[in-house]
C-alpha cells in the first residue's frame, strides 16, 4: 500500500460550487465516464430507498492503470479533452466528460466512495469520504491509500461503489434516472447501460407506450414499438429509428409525418421509438447510412406506421388540441357568425387544421394567423368558388359553367394580390442587390424559390433535396484545400418536363468576365452525366456586363447571361403590365 494525494488545477474553487440539480444527474457523470472509457456496457444498481445497501455503477471499460490514476485520475478539474483530444481512444466516441470533477459526483449522495479499477493485469483500488475533505486543510495533503495487486489480464472495468448514503436527498429514482440515461444513450450502438438489471428501452420514456407486429405483402415481418412522451420539453433524439439485421439506418425516421400540414411539428419532438425490419436489408446502402430513395418496401413499411403514430399522438394530445380549438373559437365567435354558412363550415375546418400545425405555440402567436384566414374570407370568395366547382362537377353542365365562370373572376382578384406582393418581393430584392457587401449566397437564398424573376419560362423550375445532395457533393470534391474559399454558389433545378437548369450566382457587385462564363459551361458539362436530362440550360447572374463577354450570337446553346438590375427591371415591368390589364378585365 501506499499514500498517494491529489493534484489540483487553479480551477477548483470554481467548479466545485457547481452543484447537481439532482441525485440522478449526479450519477449520470458515472456513467459518462464509463463511455469515456469505451465501455461495451454499463450496471447501475440502486437499492431500496432507506437501506444501507450501497449504489453500485460498474462498466466495462478500459479501466485504469496506477500511473494512469496518479496522472490523470487524481488531476483534479483538468480538462480530459485538452490532454487526450475529442475522442476517445478506441472507440472514438466523443468525450463527455470535460471539466476533470465528474469523480466526486458520487460524493453529492453518498459519504464514502469506493473506486476498483481493472487494467492489464493490475487491480488498483481505494476509498474516499466526505469527512476527509472536511478534515483536510488543504485538499492537496488529503492522503489517500491506494492498494495496488494482480489479477487476470482478460478483467479490465471499473466499479464505483457509493455507500453511507446521504439523509435528506432525494434517493435516486430509477424510472426518472432510465429517462433521462435514454436521452443520452438510448440511441447508442455499442454501449448497453443497465439500471436494476433491466437494460434501457423504449418503454422508460413517461407517456404513451405501444407496441406492433405484423406482416406486410412485400416487407415481411415488422416489429414496431414506440412512446409517445407526455413529458414536458421535447426529446433528444426523436422520432422512429429503423433497424434492418440488428443494426440501426441512418437517423431516427418520421415517416412522412414531418411533412403532412395538420401535424404539429411541436408533436414530432414526443415520438420515440424504434422498428424492425429485415425485409429493407436489401434497400439499405452501403455505408448503412441511408435507405435507398424511392424504396417501394419503405413506402409500404410507411402506409403502414404512420396511422399508428397519429392515432397515438391523437390519443395523448387530443383532447387538448381541441380544448384549445375551443378557447379560440370563443374568442372569434363574432367574426365566425358574419360569415356566410359555407364559409363557416370552411373556417371551422381551417381552424382546426391551423391549430393543428400550430399546437403548442402560444395563442398570441396562433390568433393572428388565424385572423389573417378570417380577413381572406371576408375578402374573397375564392375558397368556396373551388369547393362550387367541386360540387358542379357531378351536376348539369349550365351550373359548372356558372361554377367556372366564378372561377375566373376569382382567379383575376388573386393573380392580382400576387403581382402586388411581387412586386413589394422585388422592392426589397433590389435593396439587397444595391448592397455592396450582399454575397453570392444571399441572393442565392432569395431567389431559389422565386425563379419567376428570371422570367414566366423559369417559373416552374424547382430545386430538391437530390439535387442540392449533387450540387454540395460536386463542390465537396471539386473546391478541396486552398481553393475551398472559392467554390462558386450554383443552384441546380428541374421542371416538370426533366429539364435541368444550372444557375451560377456572383455577388451584385461583380463585373461578369468571359471566365465566368467559361466557368459556368464547365459546370454544365462536369453535372450533364449524373442527370436525366436531354439538355441543361444555364443562366450566369452577376452586377454588371464585362467588355470581354462574348456577345449574343457567340454564345453556347441554352445559355443565358442575366445581370440583376435588367432582370429586376423587366420583372417589374411585366408585373406592372399585368396589374394594368387586370384592372381593365375588372372593369370590362
Amino acid at each position: 500500500m501506499k499514500e498517494i494525494t491529489f493534484q489540483v488545477d487553479t480551477r477548483l474553487a470554481k467548479l466545485l460550487s457547481q452543484n447537481y440539480r439532482s441525485t440522478e444527474r449526479a450519477l449520470k457523470e458515472l456513467v459518462d465516464n464509463a463511455w469515456d472509457a469505451d465501455a461495451e456496457s454499463v450496471n447501475i444498481l440502486l437499492p431500496e430507498p432507506m437501506s444501507k445497501t450501497p449504489i453500485v455503477v460498474h462498466d466495462t471499460g478500459s479501466g485504469m492503470t496506477e500511473e494512469e490514476l496518479l496522472r490523470e485520475y487524481l488531476f483534479i478539474a483538468s480538462d480530459r479533452r485538452k490532454r487526450r483530444g475529442e475522442l476517445t481512444a478506441e472507440k472514438k466516441r466523443k468525450v463527455k466528460g470535460k471539466k476533470g470533477i465528474g469523480k466526486f459526483a458520487g460524493l453529492m449522495i453518498a459519504k464514502v466512495m469506493k473506486l476498483e479499477t481493472w487494467s492489464r493485469g493490475k487491480k488498483c483500488e481505494f476509498s474516499i469520504k466526505t469527512t476527509d475533505f472536511e478534515n483536510a486543510t488543504d485538499i492537496e495533503d488529503l492522503p489517500i491509500d491506494l492498494t495496488v495487486e494482480d489479477c487476470d489480464r482478460e478483467i479490465k472495468g471499473t466499479k464505483v461503489t457509493l455507500s453511507e448514503l446521504i439523509q435528506g436527498l432525494s434517493f435516486p429514482n430509477p424510472e426518472k434516472f432510465r429517462q433521462l440515461l435514454l436521452q443520452e444513450y438510448g440511441r447508442e450502438e455499442g454501449f448497453k447501460v443497465e439500471v436494476n438489471q433491466k437494460a434501457l428501452g423504449i418503454d422508460d420514456i413517461q407517456g404513451n407506450y405501444t407496441k406492433h407486429q405484423a406482416d406486410l405483402p412485400s416487407a415481411g415481418a415488422i416489429k414496431l414499438e414506440f412512446t409517445v412522451s407526455n413529458q414536458k420539453g421535447k426529446l433528444k433524439q426523436p422520432g422512429i429509428s429503423i433497424r434492418v439485421g440488428g443494426k440501426i439506418v441512418g437517423s431516427p425516421d418520421f415517416f412522412g409525418l414531418d411533412k403532412e400540414e395538420d401535424f404539429p411539428p411541436k408533436l414530432l419532438e414526443k415520438i420515440y421509438g424504434e422498428v424492425e425490419v429485415d425485409g429493407l436489408f436489401d434497400h439499405v446502402t452501403a455505408d448503412w447510412g441511408a435507405l435507398v430513395e424511392n424504396s417501394e418496401l419503405y413506402q409500404e413499411v410507411s402506409e403502414y406506421i404512420r396511422p399508428i403514430i397519429k392515432k397515438k399522438v391523437k390519443e395523448e394530445y387530443g383532447r387538448e388540441m381541441n380544448l384549445a380549438q375551443a378557447r379560440l373559437k370563443k374568442r372569434i365567435n363574432e367574426r365566425l357568425s358574419q360569415l356566410p354558412e359555407y364559409k363557416r363550415q370552411y373556417a371551422d375546418k381551417a381552424i382546426k387544421s391551423i391549430l393543428g400545425r400550430y399546437y403548442g405555440e402560444p395563442e398570441t402567436k396562433v390568433e393572428p394567423i388565424v385572423g389573417v384566414l378570417l380577413d381572406a374570407l371576408e375578402r374573397t370568395d375564392y375558397r368556396a368558388v373551388l369547393d362550387y366547382i367541386h360540387e358542379a362537377e357531378h351536376s348539369d353542365i349550365a351550373k359548372l359553367a356558372e361554377a367556372l365562370a366564378e372561377f375566373g373572376l376569382a382567379e383575376i382578384a388573386i393573380v392580382g394580390e400576387q403581382a402586388k406582393s411581387r412586386l413589394e418581393f422585388l422592392d426589397r430584392f433590389e435593396e439587397l442587390c444595391k448592397n455592396s457587401d450582399t454575397e453570392e449566397s444571399v441572393v442565392h437564398s432569395a431567389l431559389e424559390k422565386s425563379l419567376w424573376v428570371f422570367g414566366v419560362k423559369y417559373s416552374m423550375f424547382s430545386s430538391n433535396k437530390t439535387l442540392k445532395r449533387q450540387v454540395e457533393g460536386y463542390l465537396g470534391k471539386k473546391f478541396t484545400g486552398e481553393r475551398a474559399n472559392k467554390r462558386p454558389d450554383l443552384l441546380l433545378s428541374v421542371n416538370y418536363a426533366n429539364e435541368y437548369l444550372l444557375l451560377e450566382f456572383k455577388r451584385p457587385s461583380h463585373n461578369l468576365r468571359y471566365k465566368d462564363y467559361q466557368q459556368a459551361t464547365a459546370y454544365r458539362n462536369d453535372f450533364v452525366p449524373y442527370t436525366e436530362a436531354a439538355e441543361m440550360k444555364i443562366i450566369l447572374v452577376g452586377g454588371k456586363r464585362g467588355q470581354d463577354l462574348p456577345p449574343h450570337y457567340n454564345k453556347e446553346p441554352n445559355t443565358e447571361v442575366f445581370i440583376f438590375d435588367e432582370i429586376i427591371s423587366s420583372a417589374r415591368n411585366q408585373l406592372n403590365w399585368l396589374l394594368t390589364e387586370l384592372g381593365g378585365e375588372a372593369h370590362a
